[in-house]
Order: C-alpha cells, then structure tokens, then sequence
C-alpha cells in the first residue's frame, strides 16, 4: 500500500487580536499546526521556528521511524527557542504548542504538544486522536470537572506543557492509517469556538478540502472569532488513485 496526503492549510486573524501567532504546513507527508502562546513574547517566532523545524520531513526519503523522526525535530525546535531566548531578552519565555502528523510508507506517527488539536474522521465517525495539555483536560481526567463543563471553563485555555525550551514531554504514537481517512489539525481557535458535532458534519459535508477548511474557519468566526483560527486538513490516498 503507497499512501500519501492531499492536504491543505489556511489560517485567519480571526476578530479580536492584532497579529497571528499561528503557524502551520500542510505537504504530501506532512500536516503541522502551532499556535504561539498568547501574553508570552514572541508566540509567533516560536511557532514558526518549530514548523520551520519540521518541513524538511516532508521532502527526501521515508524514515522507518516517523515517530523518531518527529521527536528529533521538536527537540531540535525546543533548543533552538532556548538559544533564541539567552541570546535576546525581548524572545526570552517564547513558547508554542504543536500537533504534526508525519507520514511514512504505511506508518501515520502523531506527536502532540499543549491544545492544538489532531482529529480523525473515519466511516462517518469523528475521533479526537489527541488529549489537550491543559489545567482543565487534568481537572476532567481526575472527576474533578464534567467533560461538558470544560468547553467553557473561565482556564480551559491555561496549557500545562508547551514548546518553551524546556524538558518536554510530548504525547506521541504511530497509527494505523486507512485510504479515505481525513485528519483535522487545529489550533482552539477553532477546537474552542466550535462543538466536534459541528466540526464532523462539515468534514462529512465538503469534499473539497479547500471549501472545508474555509466552512470551518467561517463557523469559528460566526462563533466570535476570539483568538487566531488555522485549520490544517488531509485526505489519505492512495498513491494509485
């Protein structure tokens, strides 16, 4: 089986901030999406600067160890950031999160880190691939917060773990992709504003990627727009088709 991405990547300002801090990529084995964190310096340096990172994986041979591969690069990413913020104070605390899915042969590898979100549409049947690293998601997991109640939650957007230069600890696993899977990375700017109901009927409702990503992006502004949306969508093939 020879699989391989038909991806795209749009983002907005959205209504309420003045610069985007979101970075992203979408190529044949590679989709990304960082957001800068917002009230750190600097958010939309290091977004960039781990994206920068990870878009050579998307050209040159397959890797036998997607995952591995992944790894290397945001720990790459994670010292440069550190570098960035002892050489200049005004980038010292920098900080963004990311979710990239990496593609090689018949392995699918997710690494994740802080709340920008990987989903999975399957036969009809919408799956969130990741866990947000944030107080709110450890609230939930401990009974201490209704899974209902973390939407609006006044912290639901106080991340425990970003890409900061720091010791990181991503989430990170290889998955089993199938032809005709769709993937949805997003920053909450959209995972935020939009309930994962209406995220599945549009991924079901727009089979081209393009419309969709803009569909989804719309619905997040018509919701308030608040933050930066970006909306990072794939289709796997396979190559024969």
């Amino acid at each position: 089986m020879g699989l391989n991405l038909r991806a795209v990547m749009l983002t907005d300002l959205g209504l309420a901030r003045d610069n985007n801090e979101d970075s992203g990529y979408a190529g044949h084995r590679l989709l990304v999406v960082a957001d800068g964190v917002g009230g750190q310096p600097a958010g939309e340096v290091a977004s960039a600067l781990v994206v920068s990172e990870l878009v050579p994986l998307d050209e040159g041979p397959a890797r036998d160890d997607p995952l591995g591969a992944l790894r290397d690069a945001v720990e790459a990413a994670n010292q440069r950031i550190a570098e960035a913020g002892e050489s200049d104070p005004a980038q010292g605390g920098m900080a963004t999160t990311l979710t990239a899915l990496l593609l090689s042969g018949d392995k699918l590898a997710l690494l994740h880190v802080g709340d920008s979100r990987a989903y999975r549409l399957r036969d009809g049947e919408l799956r969130q691939l990741t866990v947000d690293d944030t107080y709110v998601q450890w609230l939930v997991e401990r009974g201490m917060l209704a899974p209902e109640e973390a939407r609006n939650h006044p912290q639901r957007s106080v991340v425990v773990q970003v890409v900061q230069g720091d010791d990181l600890q991503a989430q990170g696993e290889v998955l089993e992709p199938s032809p005709g899977d769709r993937y949805l990375l997003c920053s909450d700017g959209l995972s935020d504003m939009v309930a994962d109901e209406a995220i599945a009927e549009t991924l079901q409702a727009h089979a081209d990627l393009k419309e969709c990503a803009e569909r989804l992006i719309a619905l997040a502004l018509s919701a308030g727009g608040p933050d930066n949306i970006t909306v990072a969508l794939a289709d796997l093939a396979d190559v024969a088709e």
